[in-house]
């Protein structure tokens, strides 16, 4: 049998009478939204990220969208987002009516390089939306300084995140205003779609309590034009669970990077990946580098190892915004043509990691095309 990139079975199969008591638990209730389950996971989540409010929404996009919309960002505006990223960051940009403006990735971690921040700088520049990409924070020192320099709001996408740090505290402390996604593939993961705001702003929280739930506090009562958006209290209840296990599985796949590290330092051509001074690393993705990086990929579903690219396409070169943004983004575009991503997760064992080092080994060494820095 060979090595899958993520098993979302193996989850379930530990947390099994935990998950089945919880949802069990609701099923009885006969309350399935914005119920004691959501209310307690708001609550749990608020506290385990050191924020003073968190709320629930129906995914990651919606998330950074609906704080978008809060803070009055809308057509004319321009959000600064990272050329390399997932296009749920640029789409939400787009669903307010706002302009996503790229800036280009730093090459070895990989999120937005902020020394080119302050370049893409308009005068109708509104905000900033660095992500902490593949679970690595982004430099918010860096990000917030410019952001204060010019009057910027910062939205931080730690979709990849839960649970990483920063200068000694979670991602989503110290005033930070953070969409979450709990997409079933994230380090913690729903069942389905499901996302979260964390501030510690009481106005917004309020804002987007009324946005998510059609503009509404009392039933039928609509103050503003709000949208469907609520995590249902299944997906609270698991999150519940899963909550509580959190760190403890963001350890197990650290344990998994520094495995691979310790097993592919020093080859030829592969460059691996970093985690910065002063944070700590979520190990969402194992995002490796190489020239030959289709050969490499091809190779190794030959040799039984899945692996993903993230991302193929960037968003400026995806049809949606081919016309508005043509690029070029050469860093971006370059990161698209070399990243492959190893499997890592809490649940890949120490035979399935050690196969899957073996392979890149092995065939690494038989790859023609070294890596220029």
């Amino acid at each position: 049998m060979g090595v899958p990139f993520l098993d979302l079975r193996a989850p379930y199969a530990e947390l099994r009478a935990e998950i089945d008591a919880a949802t069990a638990r609701v099923l009885a209730s006969g309350w399935y939204l914005l119920g004691p389950e959501t209310e307690a996971f708001e609550a749990e989540f608020a506290d385990y990220c050191g924020a003073e409010h968190c709320v629930s929404v129906a995914s990651g996009g919606d998330a950074l969208e609906l704080v978008l919309r809060a803070w009055g960002i809308g057509p004319g505006d321009e959000v600064l987002v990272p050329g390399n990223t997932f296009i749920a960051t640029w789409l939400a940009v787009t669903a307010v009516g706002a302009r996503p403006v790229p800036v280009e990735p730093d090459l070895i971690t990989h999120t937005v390089d902020t020394a080119r921040l302050e370049a893409a700088i308009t005068p109708r520049t509104r905000a900033v939306i660095p992500v902490h990409l593949y679970g690595q924070p982004a430099d918010l020192a860096a990000v917030r300084a410019v952001a204060e320099r010019h009057g910027l709001a910062v939205l931080e996408d730690a979709a990849q995140a839960p649970g990483a740090t920063w200068a000694g505290g979670r991602i989503g402390a110290r005033g930070s205003t953070v969409a979450f996604s709990f997409y079933p593939g994230k380090n913690l993961g729903s069942l389905g779609d499901s996302g979260a705001v964390v501030t510690s702003d009481p106005e917004l929280a309020a804002k987007l309590r009324l946005l998510r739930n059609y503009g509404s506090q009392v039933k039928y009562h609509h103050e503003v034009a709000g949208k469907n958006s609520r995590t249902d209290e299944l997906q609270a209840a698991v999150l519940r669970v899963k909550l509580a296990h959190l760190d403890a599985w963001n350890d197990r796949r650290g344990a998994v990077a520094d495995y691979y590290r310790s097993e592919l330092s020093g080859i030829p051509g592969l460059v691996l990946p970093e985690q910065t001074e002063g944070t700590t690393h979520a190990w969402h993705l194992y995002v490796v580098r190489h020239a030959d990086r289709d050969g490499l990929r091809a190779a190794l579903e030959r040799a039984g190892v899945a692996t993903l690219v993230h991302y193929p396409i960037p968003p400026h070169r995806c049809g949606v915004y081919a016309d508005s943004h043509p690029g070029p983004l050469p860093l971006t575009e370059r990161l698209a043509r070399e990243v492959l991503s190893l499997p890592i997760g809490p649940h890949l064992s120490a035979a399935q990691a050690a196969r899957v080092a073996t392979a890149v080994k092995h065939i690494c060494a038989n790859l023609a095309f070294p890596l220029a820095s």
